[in-house]
């Protein structure tokens, strides 16, 4: 963390790199938001990129992606590929009663870390 700067306020920072990035490359500089990044994380872990999406399967790369950024919190674990080469995860710990504010804190900084790992974003 830099000195000098809160943990709220190096979120922000990062969240707004990633948002930067992300939009310049998926969507011509349009701003995206937590699920728009979901999506992308969910395209991501799916590694099928070129594969034809049904209008249902937006919400089930949603739901992958958002296992994917809540795994290494404990949330969920990996649990199979099926026979369409889907992810599937197991629920481990029912997620926290949060405010709506506070599930957005929790999301974006799941994705930050998502993407530090990979290291998109320092």
């Amino acid at each position: 963390m830099e000195k000098g700067l809160s943990r709220n306020e190096e979120l922000k920072t990062r969240w707004e790199n990633l948002v930067i990035i992300l939009s310049n490359k998926f969507s011509d500089g349009k701003p995206l938001d937590v699920e728009g990044i979901l999506y992308l994380v969910g395209l991501q872990e799916l590694g099928q990129i070129h594969r034809k999406m049904k209008k249902d399967d937006n919400v089930n790369l949603i739901h992958i992606g958002i296992c994917s950024v809540l795994e290494p919190y404990g949330y969920y674990r990996f649990d199979y590929y099926d026979e369409d080469r889907w992810p599937h995860f197991e629920l481990l710990e029912p997620l926290p009663s949060l405010k709506p504010g506070e599930q957005t804190i929790l999301m974006k900084d799941a994705l930050v870390t998502y993407f530090l790992k990979r290291e998109l974003i320092q």
